[in-house]
């Protein structure tokens, strides 16, 4: 077993990532410029020709009809059904929770100086939801339930066209406005710019593959992006009071995502490293996705070693990782210790595979790093903070004489002339 020093003072290497999530990215760029001006450019006609390239789909139409939603809801397994409205409730109860918390504002700072924001509803959302490899049931939930709950006038939602005819009854079942059958770069453009059919939306929110997030990154600016969420991550950090055999079989679990997942353990335990190596290749054994879980594991799973708790706390805020589960003796404890996370998991019990489906906190993280800077969607991302002022003769009167010296001070005659004019007239008026 080769042991290697990581950039990190203090954390070595029992497996070694080999290779580079972030750099792996790179050769999607010029290809996803292409796609979108393109889409810009000639609308329903380039969306077509990439979705039969891509997707290999001749759609006559792109939107689902109010009678094929019907249709997919009545063959939607009524267990199914039953699992994804549980979600739904509980992703609505929390995102309505996390809602109450964001009041509108009203002060008067100084006498006649009155200052406050609106809680405003982004007017048309465009959430893309994957399904290419797997039926995700649960990515229409997180991306179309928080928008409804922050009062959007319109949610537009975008799917691969070859996603399972669940994904169709389980954007209808979140409440989706509109649905089209479009993935990828396509998806994104053409929400971003508009099409004959698909309406150019205010901000685009969820998760996918390297081309959507790519794409995502290049329309930013026209529209607004809720972040770059994608490929998955999960991290655990663990002393030896760790469960090799958990954690390995929740690594595990969520690189089957994607080729591309990173996933990783940091331990004080060299003994439940070891152990956890051995125990993810003996799952990998009778796994039935360990064609996408194996590759994953190869070439961006990692077991670090640190010296102590404080180096173990430094190497999982410098990964921040999209989903962090903490195996300690008191993992309370630790989880206020660490910063750098999309979302934190408490302690053995608590599973990312329960947020990823259906506990109610939102699955669409922060990943290569962002969490760092930036916490997951939620229903926050679906409202602007807007600012408003007004002021009446006392707040004229406090405001316009610093407002007017410091606009002489930059030599900006207009600022100045605009500060004075109203201290002026009021000045006039009184005399």
């Amino acid at each position: 077993m080769t042991i290697k020093d990581t950039p990190m003072k203090g954390v070595s290497y029992v497996k070694a990532p080999e290779r580079d999530s972030i750099g792996d990215s790179a050769s999607v760029e010029e290809l996803v410029a292409q796609i979108i001006a393109d889409v810009r450019k000639r609308g329903d006609a380039a969306v077509r020709e990439y979705s039969s390239k891509f997707d290999k789909a001749e759609l006559a139409a792109f939107e689902v009809t109010p009678q094929e939603r019907e249709e997919a809801l009545a063959e939607l397994d009524p267990q199914t059904r039953a699992d994804t409205e549980f979600a739904i409730a509980n992703v609505r109860k929390f995102a309505e929770a996390q809602l109450s918390t964001i009041l509108p504002l009203e002060i008067e700072l100084r006498p006649g100086l009155h200052l406050g924001h609106r809680v405003i509803p982004i007017e048309r959302v465009g959430c893309y939801v994957p399904g290419g490899r797997y039926p995700l049931l649960s990515a229409p939930i997180m991306t179309i339930v928080p928008a409804k709950v922050a009062g959007c006038d319109e949610v537009i939602a975008c799917l691969p066209p070859n996603a399972h005819k669940a994904m169709i009854a389980g954007c209808h079942l979140s409440g989706a406005d509109r649905i089209f059958r479009i993935g990828g770069a396509q998806a994104i453009a053409a929400m971003a710019y508009g099409t004959e059919t698909v309406p150019a939306v205010d901000k685009i929110v969820g998760p996918g593959n390297a081309f959507v997030n790519e794409a995502k990154r290049q329309v930013f600016g026209p529209v607004g992006i809720d972040q770059l969420a994608g490929p998955s991550e999960i991290f655990v950090v663990a002393d030896k009071s760790g469960d090799a055999v958990m954690i390995a079989t929740d690594l595990l679990a969520q690189a089957e995502h994607d080729v591309r997942t990173r996933v990783g353990l940091i331990t004080t335990d060299r003994a439940l490293a070891e152990a956890t190596l051995k125990e993810v290749e003996r799952q990998l054994q009778d796994l039935s996705t360990a064609a996408v879980a194996g590759q994953a594991w190869r070439d961006y799973g990692e077991i670090t070693v640190c010296d102590d708790e404080a180096a173990m706390i430094a190497y999982s805020d410098h990964v921040a990782a999209e989903h962090l589960q903490i195996h300690t003796v008191d993992a309370q404890a630790m989880g206020k210790k660490l910063r750098n996370y999309g979302s934190l998991f408490i302690g053995e019990l608590a599973s990312v595979v329960y947020s990823d489906k259906c506990c109610g906190t939102n699955h669409t993280l922060p990943t290569m790093g962002a969490g760092r800077y930036t916490g997951g969607l939620w229903v926050g991302a679906y409202v602007k903070i807007a600012t408003h002022q007004w002021l009446d003769e006392r707040g004229v009167a406090a405001v316009a004489p610093p407002a007017a010296r410091q606009s002489a001070s930059e030599s900006l005659e207009g600022h100045r002339r605009a500060a004075q004019l109203r201290l002026d007239r009021l000045q006039k008026a009184s005399s």
